[in-house]
């Protein structure tokens, strides 16, 4: 087949952030298919540019974007994606199938039209639940707006051939609406055991970042936006200061809307043991999460985003990292199941700061969870198990029989 795959923040391994499509359009083309990419990014000579990226022929649209945008600019952002990506994904020619990844929800209209035009099917990916997220958190508050959105939304899922929702709470969202579950498949994000994993430290790379090794180092790396929750950690940063515990170190990596008011906190209230490296590509990233000690995997505490399936916590396994969530979702009864991490009530810092003591002091335990992590990452979430399900889902609409499910 000739897929069309639609994703607005596509990116490869040699860029900071997610790279789920790109490992996908491999596994696609490793069986045979081939894969257009419509996408954008910030910064190109020309409206549209087109590369050839590992058997991935890639349309590159300019569009700007950014975490530390504000609503009006990623509004617009999203809305100018729409226009181009149906524009240039109609004068595509011999497509069998379209493949359009949300966020955002609007990623639906050209495949919507796609089908309306040339009646060519789509499979829509849900990474989160929209519009609810952004009303959850108080982006939406017309009930109009939130009608029209709900409507929309339904009508993206009831057009698809296929729904591929990323976590347990996703696909029960996408149920909800009316889909019969059938029609629905659940693949969340993959641990990347090739590029995340245990090796010894690298001591060069430690330097460069100024990261004390004889001091307990907890990382975020990630997207640093209001949905984070963030601040939660600079909050257990600071008990940990007045309760005089100089040993261990908060490692922020990444960049996002919240980083600027974070480090003026910081810089207030003088905590010294918050470090913020900034947004890397994914070597120096795997290098770094090896080099720190347990991995935290923050949510704001607001219920749909227990549904979450964050990159950073499946390449945490794959590091064999002992985890720490505050979400109160499937990733809480993942952790706990498995062993391989532990829960922290999102409402009190000082659990955290008390639980990082804990940890800190008890290097057995901490042994226990690595290998936990790193076994259930080889078993259950490595790549190369579900960019075979993935494909399985695309391949079992070619040939007109039930995709499989995971569970």
């Amino acid at each position: 087949m000739r897929i069309l795959y639609i994703h607005q923040y596509f990116i490869t391994p040699n860029e900071p952030g997610g790279t789920r499509s790109y490992w996908f359009a491999k596994e696609l083309i490793a069986n045979g298919h081939q894969v257009v990419m419509l996408t954008s990014r910030n910064k190109q000579q020309e409206l549209v540019e087109k590369k050839l990226i590992d058997g991935i022929e890639v349309i590159y649209v300019k569009n700007p974007y950014s975490n530390n945008m504000g609503i009006i600019s990623r509004l617009w952002s999203f809305f100018r994606f729409m226009l181009l990506s149906t524009w240039l994904g109609l004068r595509q020619k011999n497509i069998d199938l379209v493949y359009a990844t949300s966020t955002p929800l609007s990623i639906g209209i050209p495949a919507l039209a796609i089908k309306q035009f040339k009646g060519i099917p789509y499979i829509f990916e849900v990474r989160d639940l929209w519009p609810e997220v952004p009303i959850q958190m108080g982006a939406i508050k017309s009930s109009f707006i939130i009608k029209l959105l709900n409507w929309f939304e339904k009508k993206i899922y009831t057009s698809a051939k296929h729904v591929v929702a990323l976590s347990p709470g996703m696909r029960d969202g996408v149920i909800k609406t009316g889909i019969t579950p059938n029609k629905v498949t659940m693949i969340p994000n993959m641990a990347k055991k090739d590029e995340f994993f245990v090796r010894a430290k690298n001591w060069e790379v430690a330097r460069t970042f100024n990261l004390n090794t004889n001091h307990f180092n907890v990382v975020h790396f990630g997207a640093m936006g209001i949905a984070n929750g963030l601040e939660y950690l600079v909050k257990a940063a600071a008990v940990l200061k007045e309760q005089s515990i100089h040993n261990i170190d908060f490692v922020f990596l990444g960049e996002g809307k919240t980083e600027a008011d974070l480090k003026k906190i910081c810089e207030s209230q003088h905590l010294t043991n918050v470090k913020f490296l900034g947004k890397h590509p994914m070597k120096i990233v795997s290098e770094i999460v090896n080099i720190c000690d347990c991995s935290m995997v923050s949510f704001s505490d607001i219920p749909i985003l227990y549904t979450n399936s964050p990159n950073k916590l499946f390449d945490s396994l794959s590091a064999g990292k002992p985890l720490i969530v505050n979400s109160a979702g499937w990733t809480k009864e993942m952790v706990e199941k498995h062993n391989c991490g532990v829960y922290v009530d999102p409402q009190k810092p000082e659990d955290l700061a008390n639980m990082l003591i804990k940890m800190a002091a008890n290097p057995v335990w901490l042994q226990e969870m690595s290998v936990n992590s790193r076994r259930l990452a080889e078993e259950v979430y490595d790549k190369t198990i579900l960019c075979k399900k993935f494909v399985n889902v695309i391949e079992a609409y070619n040939v007109q029989k039930p995709a499989e499910t995971f569970s």
